[in-house]
């Protein structure tokens, strides 16, 4: 295997683990709208997340810094056509810290409630709008010969992607409502499960058409295991909801993601965006790439910088492990 394929499997893991962790904090972000009945309770959703939504979010980072490294030439062609949905993405996505460490520096109840809509909209819009761009990476876009995207924003706007972002909307919303109930204790605990179980089923119907479109269109027989093992997971999850297993639950919902994802990775290869004007213009592994030198030294560097990261990370969930409610929640609201 050559360094650029290594790359792109290492790139395809970055952008897994993001969509695995950010994905259940994008979802109890949306859950602050459909769960939480009262501010106690929205308290609550926002304490599930407030020691790890900024870690999870390093993970895009390091996907982001490490396309640019490792093959510039489809950093250059993705940031550039897509530049208006991934700056509504990073828009959403500042507004969104801002408003997790704003929202209590004062006490006033509208002061609240403005910073709390805020954390539903910009947790919402950034899942829908991921399943949008990653629809269209993986389903082709107007590149021509320069290897430059020569499309319009309403071009990516096209039904397979559209479904995609639908897709990553209410599988993130599951994957939050499942940490939820894992996370929680109490009527807040209860609704979780419930809701899971409403969330789950529309996210199945949504997954599996968008995920066999997929497989119709570029799959083999490797995605289709990967299908397979999709689908699987997030019955599987289901079934553990109603268990009362939230455990198993939510480690079945990230499975159902990590298989999603690799499915549309494996679809992908060794194209790193397809252009639907000539197949022969398309962005690949090696086209796309830096040079032999450069991937050496960033895959050194990811040897050593990597199982430190994964230490801390795991270590702040360990600490934060245990299950909260609104008893729990000190008498002052800021």
């Amino acid at each position: 295997m050559e360094l650029h394929d290594v790359w792109f499997v290492l790139i395809a893991v970055l952008w897994t683990g993001y969509f695995f962790l950010e994905g259940f904090d994008f979802g109890v972000g949306v859950l602050t709208k459909l769960l939480a009945r009262n501010r106690a309770e929205k308290r609550v959703l926002i304490n599930t997340i407030g020691p790890v939504w900024d870690g999870n979010e390093v993970w895009l980072l390091t996907a982001g810094g490490a396309t640019f490294a490792a093959f510039p030439e489809w950093y250059a062609t993705l940031f550039s056509g897509f530049y208006l949905p991934l700056l509504a993405i990073l828009v959403c996505l500042i507004v969104r810290g801002v408003a997790f460490e704003y929202r209590v520096k004062r006490p006033e109840d509208r002061w609240q409630r403005n910073w709390e809509t805020a954390i539903f909209w910009t947790s919402l819009i950034p899942a829908f709008l991921w399943g949008v761009a990653f629809g269209n990476i993986v389903h082709g876009v107007k590149i021509d010969r320069d290897l430059e995207y020569v499309g319009s924003v309403l071009d990516l706007l096209n039904p397979y992607a559209l479904l995609g972002g639908l897709v990553t909307l209410t599988l993130f919303t599951f994957h939050g409502t499942v940490f939820t109930a894992l996370k929680t204790v109490g009527e807040i605990h209860e609704r979780a499960r419930t809701l899971a179980l409403r969330v789950g089923l529309v996210t199945a119907v949504l997954a599996l058409v968008f995920l066999l479109w997929t497989q119709v269109d570029n799959g083999d027989a490797k995605s289709l295991v990967a299908l397979v093992v999709a689908v699987a997971a997030l019955g599987a999850a289901l079934i553990a909801n109603r268990a009362g297993r939230e455990g198993w639950s939510f480690a079945l919902s990230g499975v159902t993601i990590v298989a999603a994802v690799a499915m549309l990775f494996l679809t992908l290869f060794p194209n790193v965006m397809p252009s639907t004007l000539d197949p022969g213009w398309s962005l690949t592994v090696t086209n796309a790439s830096s040079s032999p030198y450069t991937l050496k030294i960033m895959t050194w560097l990811a040897v050593i910088a990597t199982p430190v990261v994964l230490l801390y990370q795991g270590w702040t969930y360990w600490v934060f492990r245990k299950r909260i409610g609104t008893q729990h929640l000190a008498e002052a609201a800021h």
